[in-house]
């Protein structure tokens, strides 16, 4: 099966997490969207996205393919009803259209309406909101019919059976409560010595777990990150850094991002009122309808030492917060020190740091790399 993931009205309002990267790239639970998508229909994802995204996400178009809107989670239901379509259907939800069969978006003319129930991420803060459920899905997903690496004896446990430990993964001296969400830990990655680990939790491959970490529910630890601290609730996308002491909770952060030591977010609002966020296409603050909401961050974006961030802040790409104080609620693109009035980080300056950082994972910084932040660079500066 030849499928297409598309961004959708949702994406806009994703930002700043999808400036550099297409919906289906984005990650939550064990899998990205575009892994979950590929393991239930069984076929090869491409990406149809913003035209400065479309070099480094290719589409690959064929006579016959399969559309999906990957901001909507999938269900038994959904699958079933995708792998049902005819050629030229489309399935739409609330008057979208959120899957298809054809050649192209517009062939799809013969209309079905689908009247389940769908969990829609149409925010940053949906993706930590909905992270627990995406971790249970996925486990299921992944592990099902296959056995679990043994858990070692220097462990204490709650409900081993909820466990999977895949190959290369080392889990030493450390608590893991499994009661009340499963706990997934992928290929090669490591849980350090003394870490407490209550599940749900997706650990993915070549992740690690610090020593002495504390890690509550509905946390996703993204590929080849490494984590500290006391985490509750947070995603890392992946190749991302908090690997000291220092509080992350409620949050997403992108790709190849880094926490300074003793970096903290608030979650909760002094008054216990409702949060507000920061969003791009309505150039303003709205209501997220939630009372606990910390950080967003956006890829290649970095904190020095005891950051202190506000409840409800969003970073955009590429920014350096390294000034005393609180950072504003809102921190630029390209900010060079976080506050509103702070200097642009010259983009040479970005692309040598991206280069250095990706450089140090043996990943190679392109020249489609290049072409996204000189985008983003010129369309905010």
């Amino acid at each position: 099966m030849n499928i297409i993931l598309f961004d959708g009205t949702q994406r806009d309002h994703l930002l700043p997490l999808t400036f550099t990267k297409p919906v289906g790239a984005l990650r939550m639970g064990i899998l990205s969207f575009a892994e979950r998508w590929e393991k239930l229909l069984e076929g090869s994802v491409s990406y149809q996205t913003q035209d400065y995204l479309q070099g480094k996400f290719q589409v690959n178009l064929k006579e016959e393919n399969v559309y999906i809107n990957p901001a909507f989670f999938p269900t038994k239901a959904l699958v079933l009803a995708i792998n049902n379509l005819t050629n030229n259907q489309a399935i739409v939800y609330n008057e979208e259209i959120i899957a298809a069969k054809a050649k192209s978006l517009n062939d799809a003319t013969d209309q079905v309406i689908f009247n389940d129930n769908l969990t829609e991420i149409k925010y940053p803060w949906d993706i930590f909101t909905h992270n627990f459920k995406a971790i249970e899905f996925d486990y299921e997903l992944v592990t099902n019919g296959r056995t679990s690496q043994p858990i070692s004896e220097t462990n204490r446990v709650l409900h081993p059976e909820r466990i999977f430990i895949e190959e290369g993964a080392k889990v030493e001296f450390s608590i893991l409560n499994a009661s009340e969400g499963p706990i997934y830990i992928g290929k090669d990655a490591e849980i350090m010595e003394g870490s407490m680990v209550r599940g749900g939790l997706a650990l993915c491959e070549y992740a690690k777990i610090n020593m002495g970490a504390k890690i509550y529910s509905g946390c996703t630890i993204g590929p080849h990150c490494k984590v500290g601290g006391e985490l509750n609730n947070a995603i890392l996308m992946a190749y991302s850094n908090k690997g000291h002491d220092g509080f992350l909770g409620n949050a997403v952060i992108g790709e190849w991002c880094n926490l300074g030591a003793d970096t903290n977010n608030s979650n909760l609002k002094n008054n216990y009122s409702e949060v507000k966020v920061w969003n791009y296409p309505a150039e303003r603050f709205i209501k997220t309808g939630l009372q606990f909401c910390g950080l967003i961050m956006g890829d290649y974006s970095k904190s020095a030492i005891n950051t202190q961030f506000n409840t409800g802040t969003v970073v955009g790409v590429s920014a350096n917060l390294f000034q005393g104080g609180f950072p504003p609620n809102l921190i630029k693109h390209f900010s060079w020190g976080g506050p509103n009035d702070a200097p642009v980080f010259a983009l040479d300056r970005a692309y040598e740091a991206a280069e250095k950082m990706m450089e140090r994972r043996k990943i190679p910084f392109t020249e489609e790399d290049k072409k996204i932040l000189e985008y983003i660079f010129n369309i905010n500066n």
